[in-house]
C-alpha cells in the first residue's frame, strides 16, 4: 500500500557560511624529506659511483700497457699478470655495480616503509573529498617514484659525474683532444635538454590519459552485466577507444622526438670516439701530439666511454620524465592532504547525537544536498529518516558517522564533533550500513569482521542476527568463500546481509543504516527489525534511512527530509500517523511516496 506523506514544516532558507573543503594548510615538504632520510644509502651509492668510473679507466690503461710495454718488450709473463689485473677488475667492476643497485633498493623500501603508509592515508581522503583527479593516480605514481630510485636510470644519472672526470683524464692527455670530447658532451647535454622539452609534456598527457582510460575500463568491468544487458558494451568499447588513441597519440609523439634524440646522441657518441682518433692521428702527423699512440688509443676509448652515461640516460628518459611528474603529483597530493594530526583520545562514546544547523555539501558538488537539519537523539533511541529521493537522507547518514563534515553548522557525538573524532579509535563503535553495500574482495569473513582479528562466536552472532548464517554455510567454502571485487559473486540479497553483519559486528555503539531491507525477503527483514529493538535495548543508538513502515513503527524518533530541507522531525507515532493522513498538497514535491 502506498501512503502519501504529509509535509509538516518548512525550513528556513538562510545558509550558513560554508567553508572551503578542497584547501587544507600545505604540509611540509614530505616527499622530500623522505628523500633527506635515506641520504646515507645515496651517498654510499654515490661513492660505489665514483670507484665503477675509476675501474672504468681500467680496459684504457690495459690496451695502453699492452702497447706500450708488452709490444715492446715481448714478455708474456707481463701480459699474463695486466690480463689478470684486468679481469680482477671487471669482476671488482661488477661487484661494486651489484652492491650499488642493492644500496638504492634499499633506499627505496626506506622510502616505501616511510611513506607508504601516508600516501594510502592520502588518497583514501581525497577520493572521500572529492578530489578524485589527485587520488587516480596517487598510489601508482608512489610506486613509480619508489621504482625509479631502484633503476638503471637513476645509476645511469649517478655515473655522469664520473664521466666528467674521464674528460679530464683525456685533457691530461692532450688539452685538444680534451676541449673535443667536453664539446661532445655539452652537445649531448643540449640533446638530453631539447628532447625533456620536446617530450615530457606528451608524456604527462599521455600518463593523464592512460590513467583515464584505466579508470573507465576498470568502472565498466566491475558492471559488466548491466552494460551487457543494457546493450551499452559498444558504446562503453567507443568511449575508452577515444582515450586509448589519444594517449598512444601521445605516445607515438613522445617516441618519434625522443627516437630523433636519442638517433642524435649514439650518433654523437659514436662519431665522438672516432673523431677523436682521428684528431690524436693528425696531431701526431704533426708532430703536435707529445704522448705515445698508445695514448691516442687509449683518449678515443675514454671519449666513447664519457659519454655512455649521457646515451644511457637519453634512452631512459621515459622513465626519468615519468618519474619526475609521479614526484610533483605525489608532492601536490601530500600538500593538499594534510597529515592527520595527533589528536587527544577520547573515551568510548555514549550515543548521544545532536545536529545543530547542519549544512552538508558532498565531496565534489558546488552545492549544500542538506540545509539547517537540526535534532537529538540519546542512546537506546531509533531514528528514521524519511524522504524521498535526493531529499538528502545519504548525505546525512555519511555526515553522522563523521565521513563528511559540515560545512556549516554542526554535528556532534557526546558534545565533540563527530568528524574530528580520529577514526581508528571510533570506528569499532560505530556500524554503518551505506546504500551500495561497499563490500571488499576478500572472504566472507574478513568482511564481516572489518578485515580485523575475527572471533567465531562474534562473527557467527552477527551473521545470526540477520539471518545469513545458515545460507553462508550452504557455500562450498562457507565463512572462506571469496566474494570478488565488490561482492559481485553473491546476490543482492546477500550482499546486504553480510554488510548488516558487518555493521552490527561487535556490537556497535551507534548504529548507521542506509535503507537496510531494500533487498532483503519477509524472514530476513523480520530478523533485521527484531534485531535493531534488541541494539536499541541494550542501549546504542540507531539511525536508520527507510521507506518501509515495518522499521517505522519501532522508530523513537523519525525526521522528515525533502529538498536538502527538514520539513519534520518528532516522536515516531505522532510523526507516523502524520505521514498516514491523505497527503496535502505542496507545491515543489506535490508527490511524495513511501512503499
Amino acid at each position: 500500500m502506498r501512503l502519501r506523506w504529509l509535509l509538516l514544516m518548512n525550513c528556513a532558507d538562510g545558509l550558513p557560511n560554508m567553508k572551503n573543503l578542497t584547501s587544507p594548510q600545505a604540509s611540509p615538504q614530505e616527499m622530500r624529506l623522505a628523500l633527506q632520510a635515506q641520504k646515507p644509502a645515496f651517498l654510499h651509492a654515490a661513492w660505489f659511483s665514483i670507484a665503477i668510473g675509476l675501474l672504468m679507466l681500467s680496459p684504457s690503461f690495459y690496451m695502453l700497457e699492452v702497447y706500450d710495454r708488452v709490444v715492446n718488450s715481448r714478455s708474456v709473463m707481463t701480459l699474463a699478470m695486466l690480463t689478470l689485473l684486468l679481469v680482477l677488475a671487471y669482476a671488482v667492476m661488477e661487484c661494486l655495480q651489484w652492491a650499488r643497485n642493492g644500496v638504492l633498493r634499499h633506499a627505496a623500501v626506506g622510502i616505501d616503509g616511510q611513506l607508504a603508509s601516508r600516501v594510502h592515508e592520502a588518497v583514501f581522503q581525497a577520493n572521500l573529498r572529492g578530489e578524485w583527479q589527485l587520488a587516480l593516480r596517487g598510489l601508482r605514481d608512489f610506486a613509480a617514484t619508489r621504482d625509479f630510485i631502484a633503476s638503471n636510470a637513476l645509476a645511469a644519472l649517478m655515473d655522469i659525474p664520473m664521466a666528467f672526470s674521464l674528460v679530464l683524464v683525456i685533457f691530461w692527455i692532450d688539452p685538444l683532444l680534451g676541449w673535443f670530447t667536453l664539446a661532445s658532451a655539452i652537445l649531448q647535454g643540449g640533446i638530453t635538454f631539447f628532447n625533456q622539452r620536446a617530450s615530457g609534456a606528451l608524456l604527462a598527457k599521455a600518463g593523464d590519459l592512460n590513467a583515464q582510460a584505466q579508470s573507465f575500463a576498470q568502472s565498466a568491468l566491475y558492471r559488466h552485466e548491466a552494460a551487457l544487458v543494457m546493450g551499452m558494451t559498444d558504446d562503453l568499447r567507443q568511449r575508452w577507444l577515444v582515450w586509448q588513441k589519444d594517449m598512444l597519440r601521445h605516445q607515438a609523439m613522445a617516441s618519434d622526438s625522443a627516437g630523433l634524440y636519442t638517433a642524435l646522441s649514439k650518433y654523437v657518441q659514436q662519431a665522438t670516439g672516432s673523431l677523436v682518433l682521428g684528431l690524436g692521428g693528425w696531431l701526431v702527423i704533426t708532430d703536435t701530439f707529445a704522448s705515445s699512440v698508445g695514448m691516442m688509443l687509449m683518449a678515443s676509448i675514454l671519449a666513447g666511454r664519457a659519454l655512455a652515461p649521457l646515451v644511457q640516460t637519453i634512452l631512459g628518459w621515459r622513465n626519468i620524465a615519468e618519474a619526475k611528474y609521479a614526484f610533483t603529483r605525489l608532492e601536490n597530493l601530500l600538500a593538499a592532504i594534510s597529515a592527520p594530526k595527533p589528536s587527544l583520545s577520547l573515551p568510548p562514546p555514549k550515543g548521544m547525537l545532536r545536529a545543530e544547523q547542519a549544512t552538508v555539501i558532498p565531496p565534489g558538488a558546488a552545492i549544500p544536498a542538506l540545509r539547517g537539519i537540526s535534532f537529538t537523539i540519546s542512546p537506546g533511541q531509533i531514528l528514521a529518516i524519511v524522504g524521498p529521493s535526493a531529499a538528502g537522507k545519504s548525505t546525512l547518514l555519511h555526515a553522522l558517522t563523521g565521513a563528511w563534515p559540515c560545512a556549516g553548522g554542526s554535528i556532534r557525538l557526546d558534545g565533540a564533533d563527530v568528524f574530528a573524532w580520529d577514526k581508528r579509535e571510533l570506528g569499532k563503535y560505530i556500524g554503518f550500513l551505506p546504500q551500495n553495500t561497499a563490500l571488499f574482495g576478500g572472504s566472507i569473513a574478513e568482511n564481516i569482521a572489518r578485515f580485523g582479528d575475527s572471533g567465531g562466536e562474534e562473527l557467527e552472532h552477527a551473521a545470526r542476527q540477520v539471518s545469513v548464517h545458515d545460507d553462508i554455510l550452504v557455500l562450498p567454502e562457507g565463512y572462506e568463500t571469496d566474494i570478488g571485487v565488490e561482492g559481485e559473486r553473491l546476490s543482492g540479497g546477500m550482499r546486504q546481509r553480510i554488510g548488516l553483519a558487518r555493521a552490527l559486528y561487535g556490537n556497535p555503539r551507534i548504529i548507521v543504516l542506509d535503507e537496510p531491507d531494500a533487498h532483503l525477503d519477509e524472514t530476513a527483514s523480520l530478523a533485521l527489525r527484531e534485531t535493531l529493538r534488541e541494539s536499541r535495548d541494550s542501549g546504542a543508538t540507531i539511525v536508520v534511512a527507510t521507506h518501509r513502515p515495518r522499521l517505522l513503527e519501532i522508530a523513537d524518533w523519525i525526521l522528515v527530509l525533502a529538498e536538502g530541507q527538514q520539513k519534520g522531525f518528532g516522536p515516531g507515532k505522532e510523526i507516523l500517523a502524520a505521514l498516514r493522513q491523505p497527503a496535502v498538497q505542496n507545491l515543489k514535491n506535490p508527490d511524495i511516496r513511501v512503499s
